[in-house]
């Protein structure tokens, strides 16, 4: 299992550089198109590596949020596929995974609860539970798409952005929040508690932001056009 550490490590270093530029460049476009593409194979990477090497210790936050990883953005690339006949089939199994760690994350955060300082391994029950509640959510989605086939319009764009950013986030928290792993990087001046949880709240805020911009209809260009492929 050794041996997956580096690759869980520049998977997830340039899940979080190739996210940073799909976010900056413009949607539907060439370098968004492209840059979505390396960062769904990098989060799955990233995603699955870590909780291969995570469930070594049984069911905990590293594994569950590996495989949260994995699925957001297996979902949000299936989101800008063109309609086949497999989306209600795909959108069935990944509502499965994502009930299963909701209620994962849920059951572990009523042992952290029940543990000293309110916490498992480290991690604090409120982030257990923010983890279930997005992982319900999800499955809620993807039952709609089970229910109506794929989505169009501002229900497509707004699924795609939300989980992809959220991945975004997940790769961003899971290095920025550990000042050793940013230390081997980056100066003493980015190694302060502000510096380093900015990168990790910016793709919550740019995800209101484009959010926002499609409830107001001031975004309804397709993102990866006809024939999408994956984007942020």
């Amino acid at each position: 299992m050794q041996a997956l550490l580096p690759v869980h490590i520049v998977a997830g270093g340039l899940a979080i550089v190739v996210g940073a530029v799909a976010l900056a460049a413009t949607k539907g476009q060439w370098l968004h198109r492209k840059s979505g593409v390396v960062f769904v194979a990098a989060m799955l990477t990233m995603g699955l590596s870590g909780s291969a090497m995570a469930l070594r210790h049984g069911p905990n936050a590293n594994a569950i949020g590996g495989f949260m990883s994995a699925y957001l953005v297996v979902t949000a690339w299936a989101t800008v596929r063109p309609p086949a006949a497999g989306t209600r089939r795909l959108a069935a199994a990944t509502m499965l995974v994502a009930l299963a760690l909701g209620v994962i994350d849920l059951a572990l955060g009523f042992m952290a609860l029940s543990r000293p300082h309110r916490a498992l391994d480290g991690v604090p029950a409120p982030a257990f539970f923010i983890f279930a509640l997005v992982g319900l959510l999800a499955a809620v989605g993807d039952l709609r798409v089970v229910r109506a086939g794929a989505l169009r319009g501002a229900q497509r764009l707004r699924r795609h952005l939300w989980r992809m950013c959220f991945a975004l986030f997940i790769a961003a928290g899971s290095f920025f929040s550990i000042r050793a792993r940013v230390a081997r990087i980056l100066p003493e001046p980015f190694l302060g508690p502000g510096m380093r949880v900015l990168p990790i709240l910016l793709p919550l805020l740019l995800m209101i932001f484009w959010l926002w911009r499609v409830r107001a209809g001031r975004s309804q260009r397709p993102i990866g056009g006809a024939s999408a492929t994956a984007s942020t």
